[in-house]
């Protein structure tokens, strides 16, 4: 790393500011952060676009923070078409860290930077889910408490739980999914083919985790070139019932599960998040695999 040209983003509010209260943690990586530090101040569109410019001039971009940290850095340094030169390295500061833990970085921050210097550099794939980069986004149920727990403006895990008590008033969606070239759990491969369904959520994964080590895609790879799908064809009520196995993520073997390399979502008013962060609502959802789109620093 001595001869690498490294900066750092921070997200100062990650973790209910965990940058901020734990002075001793702050003031070690103040030491020990091999490069410049910038803080974007919460602001989305500025972590975006500073990751883009570091990304130009920098072989290293640290992203120190949560999730939405990680995917904003990462849209940076794709939309500035540095994803071969420029690596990801993560310092886990976040609440459910589920990218981290997908990779197996360290949580402990401190072993996490000593992985920049010792770690290997692994190329990985990214999704593309409207225009947005990502390793892991849903569409219905998980979005919609998503949305819902940044109303409480309550701390990450309290936040979800408290907004998880909408899930019964949640209906299933109908959803039309134009899928192209994939596997398919039931039928085998394809080449194209338009799955119907009726269901409370879909789990798009590329890497395995949503945040608190809840293990949503098993069967999802982020080194694989496909996109990983897990329709939640069930009740508000038998998921919570069925949730210590969807958290552990033997339940998902029970449900459909297709792989593909593209998919458009159809249907009224779909809800949409994305590495924790809402997106909104779309009638139409294109999504697509990146394939060996980025390089990310890991043990």
């Amino acid at each position: 790393m001595k001869n690498k040209r490294i900066s750092c983003i921070i997200n100062p509010i990650a973790a209910n500011s965990k940058w901020k209260r734990r002075k001793n943690l702050r003031r070690y990586l103040e030491e020990h952060i091999p490069g410049p530090i910038f803080d974007c101040h919460q602001d989305k569109t500025k972590t975006i676009q500073k990751a883009k410019e570091l990304s130009l001039e920098n072989d290293v971009l640290i992203a120190a923070g949560g999730d939405g940290t990680v995917a904003d850095v990462m849209q940076g340094i794709i939309e500035a078409g540095r994803g071969k030169k420029t690596s990801l390295a993560v310092l886990p500061l976040g609440g459910g860290n589920a990218f981290s833990r997908s990779l197996d970085i360290p949580l402990n921050v401190r072993k996490a930077l000593r992985l920049i210097e010792t770690g290997q550099t692994k190329e990985i794939d990214l999704l593309d889910i409207e225009g947005q980069v990502a390793t892991f986004a849903s569409i219905g149920a998980a979005a919609e408490i998503t949305l819902h727990k940044f109303k409480t403006e309550l701390p990450s895990f309290i936040g979800h739980f408290i907004a998880a008590r909408i899930i019964f008033k949640l209906p299933l969606r109908k959803m039309e999914v134009e899928l192209i070239d994939g596997l398919d759990d039931s039928e085998g491969p394809f080449d194209h083919k338009t799955y119907r369904t009726e269901a409370l959520d879909c789990v798009i994964g590329k890497s395995n985790h949503f945040g608190y080590n809840w293990k949503v895609a098993p069967k999802a790879s982020l080194q694989d070139g496909y996109i990983d799908l897990t329709f939640f064809e069930i009740t508000p009520l038998k998921a919570v019932l069925s949730f210590p196995r969807i958290y552990r993520g033997t339940f998902q073997k029970t449900q459909r599960h297709i792989k593909a390399k593209k998919a458009v979502f159809r249907g009224s008013g779909l809800h949409i998040q994305y590495h924790g962060e809402y997106l909104g609502t779309k009638d139409e959802i294109n999504l697509s695999v990146l394939p060996n789109a980025l390089n990310v620093i890991t043990p």
